[in-house]
């Protein structure tokens, strides 16, 4: 489908806001909170839906956003991860497609605005998402009935918190699904210059730059940040979604290459024609709308019967 207008005027101001980060991540003088600023009013543009209500809220430590849809069925939770190359973003600019999910799967949607690089580099991200994790299981949710998602950066961290939380002993929730993961740091895949200017969104320069701003000298293959490289044995099942347009494509087939190895029940979905995040577009995008479809109801599946007892 040819990109509308009105996603295009959306894509603008989003690849606007990105590189109005540039020279932060080159070193050059500026303000971090205005460019971050910038960044969370493009994805503001993106609308809540109506039959949700949205909170501020406390997780165990960790700011953190509530969305909760008017249906809303007591047991059923979703965990986002929210994206922005781990140096932007938060959960104020994922009301549109936090609200989204929370109607479709009538889930109460946690949303934790975890502490961004280069301020706070890795790995905080995983430190902080895993204790949002640990603090729902401590509200007494069943791990059977929390699913786990986010977007690219966070797409990734659907993993690694996965794998975090399987590490320090925590029961895994029922399932995960990893939008337009940036699951390699070490940018790799054939991808990252096959479609080096056909993605509309990301180019390798740009994931260079966040991605050293968010390692801080650690090593690009290192597996919380690279879940390429993670050992992935054990983990629910993942859902990995990708445009084909991405540079990141080929490495995300390649995350789902590794949980398939590594006998994770892996589904993997690649969409003609579609750009990093296009769920984010539902509003205005139907292949959006139908992404986020996908993905609840392979929620769906993995959640069965659960229930609170």
């Amino acid at each position: 489908m040819p990109i509308t207008p009105q996603v295009q005027a959306g894509l603008d101001a989003w690849n606007a806001a990105t590189m109005g980060m540039a020279p932060l991540l080159r070193g050059e003088p500026g303000s971090w909170p205005a460019a971050r600023a910038q960044y969370l009013g493009a994805l503001t543009a993106h609308p809540t839906p109506p039959g949700v209500t949205i909170e501020e809220i406390d997780m165990g430590g960790i700011p953190g956003t509530l969305v909760t849809p008017d249906a809303a069925v007591d047991y059923r939770v979703l965990l986002y991860i929210h994206g922005g190359g781990y140096v932007a973003g938060s959960p104020a600019g994922y009301h549109g497609l936090g609200g989204r999910y929370a109607n479709l799967l009538k889930a109460k949607v946690f949303m934790p605005d975890y502490r961004l690089a280069p301020e706070h580099p890795f790995p905080a991200v995983v430190d902080d998402s895993l204790s949002a994790y640990r603090w729902l299981l401590d509200l007494g949710v069943p791990p059977g009935s929390i699913a786990i998602s986010g977007d690219s950066a966070g797409g990734a961290m659907v993993v690694s918190l996965m794998v975090a939380a399987r590490n320090a002993g925590l029961p895994l929730p029922a399932a995960g699904v990893a939008l337009s993961p940036w699951a390699n740091l070490e940018h790799t895949g054939a991808s990252m210059k096959t479609r080096d200017g056909i993605d509309p969104t990301v180019n390798p320069i740009g994931l260079d730059l966040m991605a050293k701003a968010f390692l801080a000298g650690a090593r690009r293959n290192s597996p919380e940040a690279s879940p390429v490289f993670a050992d992935v044995r054990g983990l629910p099942p993942v859902l990995v979604m990708i445009g084909e347009r991405e540079i990141m494509l080929s490495d995300a087939i390649r995350l789902a290459t590794h949980l398939a190895e590594n006998r994770v029940r892996v589904s993997l979905e690649i969409w003609p024609d579609m750009f990093h995040v296009w769920p984010l577009f539902a509003a205005v995008l139907p292949e959006g709308e139908q992404a986020l479809r996908n993905a609840a109801r392979f929620i769906e599946d993995a959640w069965g019967g659960v229930s609170a007892a």
